[in-house]
Protein backbone atom coordinates (compact mmCIF):
# COMPACT_ATOMS: atom_id res chain seq x y z
CA UNK A 1 0.00 0.00 0.00
CA UNK A 2 1.46 3.33 -1.01
CA UNK A 3 1.25 6.78 0.49
CA UNK A 4 1.77 10.18 -1.13
CA UNK A 5 4.35 12.43 0.50
CA UNK A 6 6.25 15.66 -0.13
CA UNK A 7 9.84 14.98 -1.21
CA UNK A 8 12.47 17.69 -0.88
CA UNK A 9 15.72 17.68 -2.86
CA UNK A 10 18.67 20.02 -2.89
CA UNK A 11 19.81 21.71 -6.05
CA UNK A 12 23.35 22.70 -7.00
CA UNK A 13 23.02 26.00 -5.17
CA UNK A 14 22.13 24.37 -1.87
CA UNK A 15 18.49 25.53 -1.94
CA UNK A 16 15.53 23.22 -1.44
CA UNK A 17 13.24 22.12 -4.28
CA UNK A 18 10.10 20.06 -3.85
CA UNK A 19 8.29 17.41 -5.85
CA UNK A 20 5.73 14.75 -5.13
CA UNK A 21 6.56 11.07 -5.22
CA UNK A 22 5.10 7.82 -3.99
CA UNK A 23 7.04 5.52 -1.71
CA UNK A 24 6.24 2.49 0.37
CA UNK A 25 5.07 3.00 3.92
CA UNK A 26 7.89 2.78 6.48
CA UNK A 27 10.67 3.43 3.94
CA UNK A 28 12.68 6.60 3.57
CA UNK A 29 12.09 8.43 0.25
CA UNK A 30 15.08 8.51 -2.04
CA UNK A 31 16.54 10.48 -4.90
CA UNK A 32 18.96 9.22 -7.49
CA UNK A 33 21.61 11.80 -8.33
CA UNK A 34 23.96 10.94 -11.18
CA UNK A 35 25.83 14.19 -11.79
CA UNK A 36 29.01 15.08 -9.94
CA UNK A 37 28.02 17.46 -7.15
CA UNK A 38 29.39 20.95 -6.70
CA UNK A 39 30.98 21.92 -3.38
CA UNK A 40 27.73 23.41 -2.11
CA UNK A 41 25.68 20.48 -3.28
CA UNK A 42 28.12 18.03 -1.70
CA UNK A 43 27.50 19.63 1.70
CA UNK A 44 23.76 19.54 1.06
CA UNK A 45 23.97 15.88 0.10
CA UNK A 46 25.93 15.08 3.28
CA UNK A 47 23.07 16.61 5.29
CA UNK A 48 20.45 14.89 3.13
CA UNK A 49 21.98 11.52 3.99
CA UNK A 50 21.19 12.39 7.59
CA UNK A 51 17.66 13.40 6.61
CA UNK A 52 18.25 17.11 7.18
CA UNK A 53 17.55 20.24 5.13
CA UNK A 54 20.29 22.89 4.80
CA UNK A 55 18.87 25.65 7.03
CA UNK A 56 21.97 27.37 8.43
CA UNK A 57 24.37 29.31 6.20
CA UNK A 58 27.83 27.86 5.58
CA UNK A 59 30.15 30.72 6.47
CA UNK A 60 33.19 28.96 7.96
CA UNK A 61 36.26 27.85 6.03
CA UNK A 62 38.95 25.59 7.50
CA UNK A 63 41.02 28.48 8.91
CA UNK A 64 37.96 30.27 10.29
CA UNK A 65 36.78 27.06 11.99
CA UNK A 66 40.29 26.41 13.31
CA UNK A 67 40.20 29.86 14.89
CA UNK A 68 36.79 29.12 16.35
CA UNK A 69 37.85 25.81 17.92
CA UNK A 70 41.07 27.33 19.28
CA UNK A 71 38.92 30.08 20.82
CA UNK A 72 36.79 27.50 22.61
CA UNK A 73 39.68 25.36 23.86
CA UNK A 74 41.93 28.27 24.96
CA UNK A 75 44.25 25.57 26.34
CA UNK A 76 47.36 27.62 27.01
CA UNK A 77 45.22 30.37 28.52
CA UNK A 78 43.50 27.89 30.87
CA UNK A 79 46.75 26.31 32.10
CA UNK A 80 47.76 29.31 34.29
CA UNK A 81 44.33 29.28 35.91
CA UNK A 82 44.23 25.58 36.83
CA UNK A 83 47.92 24.82 37.33
CA UNK A 84 47.76 24.94 41.14
CA UNK A 85 45.22 22.08 40.97
CA UNK A 86 47.84 19.85 39.41
CA UNK A 87 50.51 21.01 41.85
CA UNK A 88 48.30 20.11 44.81
CA UNK A 89 47.69 16.59 43.55
CA UNK A 90 50.80 15.48 41.72
CA UNK A 91 53.36 18.22 42.22
CA UNK A 92 55.51 19.52 39.38
CA UNK A 93 56.48 16.06 38.10
CA UNK A 94 52.99 14.62 38.51
CA UNK A 95 51.45 17.56 36.69
CA UNK A 96 53.92 17.35 33.79
CA UNK A 97 53.45 13.61 33.30
CA UNK A 98 49.67 13.71 33.74
CA UNK A 99 49.42 16.51 31.18
CA UNK A 100 51.35 14.40 28.65
CA UNK A 101 48.97 11.53 29.40
CA UNK A 102 45.95 13.82 28.95
CA UNK A 103 47.38 15.18 25.69
CA UNK A 104 47.83 11.67 24.27
CA UNK A 105 44.36 10.67 25.45
CA UNK A 106 42.70 13.81 24.09
CA UNK A 107 44.34 13.43 20.69
CA UNK A 108 43.07 9.87 20.36
CA UNK A 109 39.61 10.69 21.71
CA UNK A 110 39.08 13.66 19.42
CA UNK A 111 40.55 11.85 16.40
CA UNK A 112 37.87 9.19 16.82
CA UNK A 113 35.34 11.99 17.34
CA UNK A 114 36.54 13.33 13.97
CA UNK A 115 35.73 9.99 12.37
CA UNK A 116 32.16 10.24 13.63
CA UNK A 117 31.91 13.84 12.45
CA UNK A 118 32.99 12.67 8.99
CA UNK A 119 30.30 9.98 9.00
CA UNK A 120 27.58 12.39 10.14
CA UNK A 121 28.50 16.11 10.04
CA UNK A 122 25.49 17.47 11.92
CA UNK A 123 25.00 20.07 14.63
CA UNK A 124 23.34 17.39 16.74
CA UNK A 125 26.66 15.63 17.21
CA UNK A 126 26.67 13.07 20.01
CA UNK A 127 22.92 12.52 20.38
CA UNK A 128 22.51 12.05 16.61
CA UNK A 129 25.48 9.64 16.49
CA UNK A 130 24.06 7.69 19.44
CA UNK A 131 20.84 7.17 17.52
CA UNK A 132 22.79 5.91 14.51
CA UNK A 133 25.13 3.62 16.47
CA UNK A 134 23.04 2.23 19.33
CA UNK A 135 20.94 -0.94 19.04
CA UNK A 136 17.55 -0.26 17.47
CA UNK A 137 15.73 -1.42 20.61
CA UNK A 138 17.12 1.37 22.78
CA UNK A 139 18.57 3.98 20.46
CA UNK A 140 15.71 6.45 20.86
CA UNK A 141 15.99 6.46 24.65
CA UNK A 142 19.81 6.72 24.79
CA UNK A 143 19.85 9.38 22.08
CA UNK A 144 17.42 11.47 24.12
CA UNK A 145 19.43 11.22 27.34
CA UNK A 146 22.59 12.04 25.39
CA UNK A 147 21.00 15.20 24.02
CA UNK A 148 20.25 16.48 27.52
CA UNK A 149 23.72 15.64 28.80
CA UNK A 150 25.42 17.54 25.98
CA UNK A 151 23.14 20.58 26.28
CA UNK A 152 23.58 20.81 30.05
CA UNK A 153 27.34 20.36 29.70
CA UNK A 154 27.63 23.19 27.21
CA UNK A 155 25.27 25.39 29.22
CA UNK A 156 27.63 24.92 32.17
CA UNK A 157 30.62 25.82 29.99
CA UNK A 158 28.90 29.00 28.79
CA UNK A 159 28.30 30.09 32.37
CA UNK A 160 31.72 29.02 33.67
CA UNK A 161 33.61 30.84 30.91
CA UNK A 162 31.77 34.09 31.67
CA UNK A 163 32.29 33.54 35.40
CA UNK A 164 36.04 32.97 34.97
CA UNK A 165 36.35 36.01 32.71
CA UNK A 166 34.58 38.25 35.23
CA UNK A 167 36.74 37.05 38.12
CA UNK A 168 39.93 37.39 36.06
CA UNK A 169 39.08 41.05 35.47
CA UNK A 170 38.48 41.62 39.19
CA UNK A 171 41.71 39.82 40.09
CA UNK A 172 43.67 41.98 37.63
CA UNK A 173 42.25 45.10 39.29
CA UNK A 174 43.29 43.66 42.66
CA UNK A 175 46.83 43.01 41.41
CA UNK A 176 47.20 46.66 40.45
CA UNK A 177 45.43 47.89 43.58
CA UNK A 178 45.96 45.48 46.52
CA UNK A 179 43.73 47.64 48.74
CA UNK A 180 40.73 46.77 46.56
CA UNK A 181 38.58 43.82 47.71
CA UNK A 182 36.15 42.54 45.06
CA UNK A 183 32.69 41.39 46.09
CA UNK A 184 30.48 38.65 44.70
CA UNK A 185 27.84 41.08 43.47
CA UNK A 186 30.49 42.95 41.47
CA UNK A 187 31.55 39.65 39.92
CA UNK A 188 27.93 38.86 39.08
CA UNK A 189 27.42 42.26 37.42
CA UNK A 190 30.52 41.70 35.29
CA UNK A 191 29.28 38.19 34.54
CA UNK A 192 25.96 39.57 33.27
CA UNK A 193 27.76 42.23 31.23
CA UNK A 194 29.87 39.55 29.52
CA UNK A 195 26.78 37.47 28.79
CA UNK A 196 25.14 40.57 27.33
CA UNK A 197 28.12 41.16 25.10
CA UNK A 198 28.09 37.50 24.03
CA UNK A 199 24.43 37.56 23.02
CA UNK A 200 24.87 40.78 21.04
CA UNK A 201 27.90 39.38 19.24
CA UNK A 202 26.03 36.17 18.37
CA UNK A 203 22.90 37.94 17.16
CA UNK A 204 24.36 40.85 15.21
CA UNK A 205 27.81 39.84 13.97
CA UNK A 206 26.96 36.58 12.22
CA UNK A 207 28.20 37.77 8.85
CA UNK A 208 31.61 38.84 10.13
CA UNK A 209 31.92 36.09 12.74
CA UNK A 210 34.19 33.86 10.59
CA UNK A 211 36.40 36.83 9.68
CA UNK A 212 36.81 37.73 13.35
CA UNK A 213 38.04 34.19 14.00
CA UNK A 214 41.08 34.88 11.79
CA UNK A 215 42.05 37.68 14.17
CA UNK A 216 41.32 35.52 17.22
CA UNK A 217 43.49 32.70 15.87
CA UNK A 218 46.36 35.17 15.35
CA UNK A 219 45.89 36.56 18.87
CA UNK A 220 45.80 33.04 20.27
CA UNK A 221 49.14 32.06 18.69
CA UNK A 222 51.00 35.38 18.93
CA UNK A 223 49.64 35.96 22.43
CA UNK A 224 51.21 32.66 23.50
CA UNK A 225 54.68 33.98 22.63
CA UNK A 226 53.92 37.43 24.06
CA UNK A 227 52.95 35.78 27.35
CA UNK A 228 55.63 33.12 27.51
CA UNK A 229 58.83 34.77 26.33
CA UNK A 230 58.91 37.72 28.78
CA UNK A 231 57.87 35.50 31.70
CA UNK A 232 60.60 32.90 31.07
CA UNK A 233 63.35 35.27 29.93
CA UNK A 234 62.88 37.88 32.67
CA UNK A 235 62.22 35.54 35.58
CA UNK A 236 64.95 36.14 38.19
CA UNK A 237 64.80 32.57 39.53
CA UNK A 238 63.97 29.21 38.01
CA UNK A 239 63.54 25.66 39.23
CA UNK A 240 66.00 23.04 38.08
CA UNK A 241 64.97 20.23 35.72
CA UNK A 242 65.46 17.78 38.59
CA UNK A 243 62.92 19.69 40.68
CA UNK A 244 60.41 19.94 37.81
CA UNK A 245 60.59 16.34 36.60
CA UNK A 246 61.17 14.37 39.81
CA UNK A 247 59.28 16.11 42.63
CA UNK A 248 55.78 14.78 43.38
CA UNK A 249 53.21 16.04 45.87
CA UNK A 250 50.19 14.42 47.53
CA UNK A 251 48.42 17.49 48.86
CA UNK A 252 45.05 15.71 48.96
CA UNK A 253 46.29 13.06 51.41
CA UNK A 254 45.31 10.22 49.10
CA UNK A 255 46.45 6.67 50.00
CA UNK A 256 49.00 6.57 47.17
CA UNK A 257 50.90 9.09 45.07
CA UNK A 258 49.57 7.47 41.89
CA UNK A 259 45.99 8.11 43.00
CA UNK A 260 46.86 11.71 43.83
CA UNK A 261 48.30 12.22 40.32
CA UNK A 262 45.12 10.75 38.80
CA UNK A 263 42.98 13.17 40.80
CA UNK A 264 45.17 16.05 39.58
CA UNK A 265 44.74 14.81 36.00
CA UNK A 266 41.35 16.53 35.74
CA UNK A 267 42.99 19.97 35.51
CA UNK A 268 44.78 18.86 32.34
CA UNK A 269 41.56 17.34 31.02
CA UNK A 270 39.70 20.61 31.58
CA UNK A 271 42.37 22.49 29.62
CA UNK A 272 41.85 20.18 26.62
CA UNK A 273 38.06 19.93 26.78
CA UNK A 274 35.46 21.17 24.27
CA UNK A 275 36.87 20.29 20.85
CA UNK A 276 33.44 19.00 19.84
CA UNK A 277 32.48 22.66 19.37
CA UNK A 278 33.52 22.21 15.72
CA UNK A 279 31.07 19.33 15.37
CA UNK A 280 28.14 21.46 16.48
CA UNK A 281 29.07 24.13 13.92
CA UNK A 282 29.25 21.55 11.11
CA UNK A 283 26.13 22.78 9.32
CA UNK A 284 27.78 26.20 8.96
CA UNK A 285 31.12 24.90 7.66
CA UNK A 286 32.06 24.40 4.02
CA UNK A 287 33.14 20.84 3.27
CA UNK A 288 32.15 19.81 6.78
CA UNK A 289 32.79 16.07 6.41
CA UNK A 290 36.48 16.82 5.77
CA UNK A 291 37.04 20.20 7.42
CA UNK A 292 35.46 19.39 10.80
CA UNK A 293 37.54 16.25 11.49
CA UNK A 294 40.78 17.94 10.52
CA UNK A 295 39.91 21.01 12.59
CA UNK A 296 39.23 18.77 15.60
CA UNK A 297 42.57 16.99 15.22
CA UNK A 298 44.56 20.13 14.36
CA UNK A 299 43.08 22.07 17.28
CA UNK A 300 43.78 19.26 19.74
CA UNK A 301 47.39 19.00 18.57
CA UNK A 302 48.06 22.75 18.32
CA UNK A 303 46.42 23.71 21.59
CA UNK A 304 47.86 20.69 23.34
CA UNK A 305 51.41 21.69 22.41
CA UNK A 306 50.85 25.36 23.31
CA UNK A 307 49.40 24.23 26.63
CA UNK A 308 52.43 22.03 27.28
CA UNK A 309 54.75 24.98 26.63
CA UNK A 310 52.82 27.18 29.05
CA UNK A 311 52.71 24.49 31.71
CA UNK A 312 56.44 23.75 31.60
CA UNK A 313 57.23 27.47 31.67
CA UNK A 314 55.11 28.00 34.77
CA UNK A 315 56.59 24.96 36.48
CA UNK A 316 60.10 26.30 35.92
CA UNK A 317 59.46 29.92 36.99
CA UNK A 318 57.24 29.20 40.04
CA UNK A 319 59.89 28.83 42.72
CA UNK A 320 57.72 29.51 45.78
CA UNK A 321 54.20 28.18 45.30
CA UNK A 322 53.12 29.00 48.87
CA UNK A 323 54.04 32.67 48.46
CA UNK A 324 52.04 33.13 45.23
CA UNK A 325 49.02 31.32 46.69
CA UNK A 326 49.09 33.70 49.68
CA UNK A 327 49.35 36.76 47.41
CA UNK A 328 46.25 39.01 46.90
CA UNK A 329 45.50 37.45 43.49
CA UNK A 330 46.31 33.99 44.85
CA UNK A 331 43.64 34.44 47.51
CA UNK A 332 41.17 35.10 44.70
CA UNK A 333 42.12 31.84 42.98
CA UNK A 334 44.57 33.22 40.39
CA UNK A 335 48.11 32.87 41.76
CA UNK A 336 49.54 32.86 38.23
CA UNK A 337 49.10 36.65 38.15
CA UNK A 338 51.63 36.99 40.97
CA UNK A 339 53.96 34.60 39.11
CA UNK A 340 53.79 36.81 36.02
CA UNK A 341 54.33 39.96 38.09
CA UNK A 342 57.30 38.44 39.93
CA UNK A 343 58.80 37.30 36.64
CA UNK A 344 58.64 40.55 34.67
CA UNK A 345 58.88 42.91 37.67
CA UNK A 346 56.56 45.44 36.05
CA UNK A 347 52.91 46.15 36.76
CA UNK A 348 52.17 47.55 33.27
CA UNK A 349 54.00 44.66 31.61
CA UNK A 350 52.23 42.03 33.72
CA UNK A 351 48.89 43.76 33.10
CA UNK A 352 49.35 43.59 29.31
CA UNK A 353 50.35 39.92 29.46
CA UNK A 354 47.41 38.95 31.66
CA UNK A 355 45.05 41.05 29.52
CA UNK A 356 45.83 38.74 26.58
CA UNK A 357 44.55 35.80 28.62
CA UNK A 358 41.42 37.74 29.62
CA UNK A 359 40.74 38.82 26.04
CA UNK A 360 40.88 35.22 24.84
CA UNK A 361 38.47 34.16 27.58
CA UNK A 362 36.02 36.88 26.54
CA UNK A 363 36.16 35.66 22.92
CA UNK A 364 35.62 32.16 24.31
CA UNK A 365 32.35 33.21 25.99
CA UNK A 366 31.01 34.27 22.58
CA UNK A 367 32.13 31.01 20.96
CA UNK A 368 30.73 28.89 23.80
CA UNK A 369 27.33 30.52 23.39
CA UNK A 370 27.41 30.01 19.62
CA UNK A 371 28.24 26.32 20.05
CA UNK A 372 25.60 25.68 22.71
CA UNK A 373 22.90 27.42 20.66
CA UNK A 374 23.49 25.10 17.70
CA UNK A 375 22.99 22.04 19.92
CA UNK A 376 19.76 23.47 21.32
CA UNK A 377 18.62 24.29 17.77
CA UNK A 378 19.42 20.77 16.55
CA UNK A 379 17.74 19.03 19.50
CA UNK A 380 14.72 21.30 19.14
CA UNK A 381 14.55 20.50 15.43
CA UNK A 382 14.31 16.82 16.40
CA UNK A 383 11.57 17.53 18.99
CA UNK A 384 13.79 16.72 21.96
CA UNK A 385 13.11 19.85 24.02
CA UNK A 386 10.11 21.54 25.62
CA UNK A 387 8.81 24.22 23.22
CA UNK A 388 10.82 22.55 20.46
CA UNK A 389 8.93 24.44 17.74
CA UNK A 390 10.42 27.70 19.05
CA UNK A 391 13.89 26.29 19.78
CA UNK A 392 14.19 25.10 16.16
CA UNK A 393 13.48 28.49 14.61
CA UNK A 394 16.19 30.46 12.85
CA UNK A 395 16.18 34.11 11.83
CA UNK A 396 15.04 34.39 8.18
CA UNK A 397 17.83 36.83 7.24
CA UNK A 398 20.81 35.80 9.35
CA UNK A 399 19.99 32.06 9.61
CA UNK A 400 20.97 32.21 13.30
CA UNK A 401 18.98 30.23 15.93
CA UNK A 402 17.96 33.36 17.84
CA UNK A 403 15.58 31.72 20.30
CA UNK A 404 18.16 29.13 21.31
CA UNK A 405 20.58 31.97 22.03
CA UNK A 406 17.95 33.82 24.08
CA UNK A 407 17.19 30.77 26.21
CA UNK A 408 20.82 29.85 26.87
CA UNK A 409 21.68 33.42 27.82
CA UNK A 410 18.61 33.70 30.04
CA UNK A 411 19.44 30.48 31.88
CA UNK A 412 23.06 31.57 32.35
CA UNK A 413 21.96 34.95 33.76
CA UNK A 414 19.46 33.35 36.13
CA UNK A 415 22.09 30.90 37.38
CA UNK A 416 24.40 33.89 37.92
CA UNK A 417 22.03 35.23 40.58
CA UNK A 418 23.07 32.30 42.78
CA UNK A 419 26.63 33.61 42.81
CA UNK A 420 25.51 36.72 44.73
CA UNK A 421 24.48 34.56 47.66
CA UNK A 422 26.88 31.64 47.39
CA UNK A 423 29.84 31.10 45.09
CA UNK A 424 29.94 27.48 46.32
CA UNK A 425 26.38 26.80 45.15
CA UNK A 426 27.15 28.45 41.82
CA UNK A 427 30.22 26.27 41.29
CA UNK A 428 28.21 23.15 42.21
CA UNK A 429 25.88 23.82 39.28
CA UNK A 430 28.80 24.41 36.90
CA UNK A 431 30.53 21.18 37.91
CA UNK A 432 28.70 19.17 35.26
CA UNK A 433 30.85 20.58 32.44
CA UNK A 434 33.48 17.83 32.25
CA UNK A 435 31.43 14.82 33.41
CA UNK A 436 28.59 15.29 30.94
CA UNK A 437 30.73 16.02 27.90
CA UNK A 438 33.23 13.24 28.56
CA UNK A 439 30.31 10.93 29.21
CA UNK A 440 28.94 11.82 25.77
CA UNK A 441 32.33 11.34 24.09
CA UNK A 442 33.00 7.99 25.74
CA UNK A 443 29.56 6.46 25.22
CA UNK A 444 29.38 7.39 21.53
CA UNK A 445 32.93 6.18 20.91
CA UNK A 446 32.20 2.91 22.73
CA UNK A 447 29.20 2.43 20.42
CA UNK A 448 31.40 3.22 17.43
CA UNK A 449 33.96 0.64 18.59
CA UNK A 450 31.20 -1.96 18.90
CA UNK A 451 29.96 -1.19 15.38
CA UNK A 452 33.41 -1.17 13.76
CA UNK A 453 34.43 -4.47 15.38
CA UNK A 454 31.20 -6.04 14.09
CA UNK A 455 31.87 -4.62 10.62
CA UNK A 456 28.56 -2.74 10.54
CA UNK A 457 29.98 0.42 8.98
CA UNK A 458 30.32 0.27 5.21
CA UNK A 459 32.96 1.76 2.97
CA UNK A 460 31.78 4.44 0.51
CA UNK A 461 32.81 2.18 -2.39
CA UNK A 462 30.28 -0.40 -1.23
CA UNK A 463 27.47 2.14 -1.67
CA UNK A 464 27.83 2.56 -5.45
CA UNK A 465 24.44 2.11 -7.07
CA UNK A 466 22.79 1.68 -3.68
CA UNK A 467 19.87 3.82 -2.59
CA UNK A 468 20.85 5.53 0.65
CA UNK A 469 18.52 5.40 3.62
CA UNK A 470 18.61 8.20 6.17
CA UNK A 471 21.41 7.82 8.74
CA UNK A 472 23.22 4.98 6.98
CA UNK A 473 26.45 3.89 8.70
CA UNK A 474 29.06 4.65 6.04
CA UNK A 475 32.61 5.81 6.70
CA UNK A 476 33.30 9.40 5.73
CA UNK A 477 36.41 10.81 4.01
CA UNK A 478 38.22 11.00 7.37
CA UNK A 479 38.73 7.46 8.55
CA UNK A 480 41.47 5.39 10.22
CA UNK A 481 40.97 1.87 8.86
CA UNK A 482 41.85 -1.59 10.09
CA UNK A 483 43.51 -2.64 13.31
CA UNK A 484 45.02 0.81 13.88
CA UNK A 485 41.55 2.38 13.91
CA UNK A 486 40.22 -0.25 16.32
CA UNK A 487 43.23 0.17 18.64
CA UNK A 488 42.91 3.96 18.63
CA UNK A 489 39.17 3.73 19.26
CA UNK A 490 39.71 1.29 22.15
CA UNK A 491 42.35 3.51 23.75
CA UNK A 492 40.06 6.55 23.40
CA UNK A 493 37.27 4.69 25.23
CA UNK A 494 39.68 3.61 27.98
CA UNK A 495 40.96 7.16 28.39
CA UNK A 496 37.44 8.59 28.48
CA UNK A 497 36.45 6.06 31.14
CA UNK A 498 39.43 7.06 33.30
CA UNK A 499 38.45 10.72 33.01
CA UNK A 500 34.82 10.02 33.92
CA UNK A 501 35.88 8.12 37.04
CA UNK A 502 38.27 10.76 38.36
CA UNK A 503 36.21 13.81 37.42
CA UNK A 504 33.94 12.85 40.33
CA UNK A 505 36.78 12.81 42.89
CA UNK A 506 37.21 15.77 45.31
CA UNK A 507 40.63 17.43 45.62
CA UNK A 508 41.17 16.00 49.11
CA UNK A 509 40.24 12.82 50.94
CA UNK A 510 38.05 14.62 53.50
CA UNK A 511 36.55 17.72 51.82
CA UNK A 512 34.09 20.10 53.43
CA UNK A 513 30.91 21.23 51.61
CA UNK A 514 32.70 24.14 49.96
CA UNK A 515 35.45 21.97 48.46
CA UNK A 516 33.36 18.89 47.70
CA UNK A 517 33.11 17.77 44.07
CA UNK A 518 29.39 17.82 43.33
CA UNK A 519 29.67 16.74 39.68
CA UNK A 520 28.32 13.26 40.44
CA UNK A 521 25.19 14.68 42.09
CA UNK A 522 24.51 17.26 39.37
CA UNK A 523 25.07 14.73 36.58
CA UNK A 524 22.68 12.31 38.31
CA UNK A 525 20.06 15.07 38.65
CA UNK A 526 20.28 15.88 34.93
CA UNK A 527 19.96 12.20 33.97
CA UNK A 528 17.05 11.71 36.39
CA UNK A 529 15.23 14.74 34.96
CA UNK A 530 15.86 13.62 31.36
CA UNK A 531 14.63 10.08 32.08
CA UNK A 532 11.54 11.33 33.93
CA UNK A 533 10.64 13.84 31.21
CA UNK A 534 11.18 11.20 28.55
CA UNK A 535 8.92 8.66 30.25
CA UNK A 536 6.20 11.19 31.08
CA UNK A 537 6.09 13.11 27.79
CA UNK A 538 9.02 13.07 25.37
CA UNK A 539 8.74 9.42 24.29
CA UNK A 540 5.44 10.34 22.63
CA UNK A 541 7.10 13.12 20.65
CA UNK A 542 10.81 12.30 20.27
CA UNK A 543 11.40 9.60 17.68
CA UNK A 544 15.08 10.29 17.12
CA UNK A 545 16.48 12.63 14.46
CA UNK A 546 13.60 13.73 12.24
CA UNK A 547 13.94 12.78 8.58
CA UNK A 548 13.10 16.00 6.73
CA UNK A 549 14.60 15.27 3.33
CA UNK A 550 15.49 12.31 1.15
CA UNK A 551 19.02 10.90 0.99
CA UNK A 552 20.88 10.64 -2.29
CA UNK A 553 22.29 7.73 -4.23
CA UNK A 554 26.04 7.63 -4.92
CA UNK A 555 26.82 6.52 -8.44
Amino acid sequence: MGASMELHTVNAHGSVDSKNCVDEVGKTPHVIESELPSAGQRDAQALARLGKKPVLKRRFSFIAMLGFTCTVLVTWEVIPIIYTTGLTNGGTAGFAYSYLFALAGSLSLFTVLGEMASIAPTSGGQYHWTFMLAPVSCRKFFSYIMGWLVICGWQALVASSAYLSANLILALVTMNNPAYTPTQWQGTLLYWALMGMAILANLYSSTIFPKVEFFVLALHILGFFAFLIPMVYMSPQKNTSTEVWTEFNNGGDWPTMALSVCVGLIGSVFANNGTDCAVHMAEETKGADVVIPWCVVATSALNGMLGLGTLLSLLYVTTDIDAVIESPTGQLGFPFMQVVLDSVGSYPGATVMISIVIAMFIFAVIAFLATASRIVFAFGRDKGLPFWQTMAKVHPKTAIPNYAIYVLTGVACLVGIINIGSATAFNIILSIGISSLYGSYTITEALLLWRRVRGDIRKPSEMAGYTWQANELVWGPFHIPGVLGIALNAWAVCYGTIVIIFCFFPATVSPDAEHMNWACLITAVVIFFAVAYYLLYAKKVYQGPVVEIAPYQIS
